[in-house]
């Protein structure tokens, strides 16, 4: 049960963006630069970082959607299947440091766990190990950013008490709908 009337039958953030369309505006504009924006790292990749912090921060409603989202934007069909993508979400999710994804990719997942712990968990050296890596200062930028918006994200969410099914095939749905269109949408249905 939410701590606030929110709109019914809108699950998770849904929820907080109807109640309140003008802070939802900045903040999915902030989700589609941040996911799905220009860069060198995959919407993929980048939604894996949002899937990580939003499961160390036990946000079902973000860590289910998001996961959704990163399997189907990393399910290429090119001999990939979406139920091996989705192990490998899961395997960055819970032991991203053995998961069969770049050492950049686990430098990067790195920095990103320690900024949802603090931003001042990251050290000099974690910055120097994603470089070796071959992460450029802009990727580092960006998964701080996208762990640190994420915090934000799963505590509005959580902070709210947001319905959120449990369903895996809503969250399927929801990931497919989300690597089709995106964060910045005239609905307000959707993650």
């Amino acid at each position: 049960m939410p701590h606030i009337q929110l709109p019914e039958g809108l699950p998770g953030i849904s929820s907080g963006f109807a109640f309140r369309p003008e802070t939802a505006k900045p903040m999915r504009a902030l989700a589609e630069v941040l996911l799905r924006g220009p860069s060198t790292l995959s919407s993929g990749e980048r939604e894996m970082i949002a899937t990580l912090v939003s499961t160390r921060n036990d946000c079902f409603f973000c860590q289910t959607s998001h996961r959704a989202a990163a399997a189907h934007l990393l399910d290429t069909g090119q001999g990939s299947t979406l139920e091996a993508s989705y192990e490998l979400v899961d395997a960055v999710r819970f032991d991203f440091q053995n998961a069969a994804v770049s050492p950049k990719m686990k430098a990067l997942l790195m920095i990103a766990a320690k900024v949802q712990v603090s931003g001042k968990s990251v050290l000099t050296g974690d910055i120097e190990a994603a470089r070796q890596a071959g992460a450029t200062d802009l990727e580092i930028h960006d998964t701080v950013l996208i762990a640190a918006a994420f915090c934000m994200f799963n505590r509005y969410v959580d902070g709210l008490a947001t319905f959120a099914p449990t369903d895996q095939q809503v969250y399927d749905e929801m990931g497919a709908m989300l690597a089709r269109e995106g964060y910045v949408r005239e609905s307000k249905q959707g993650a």
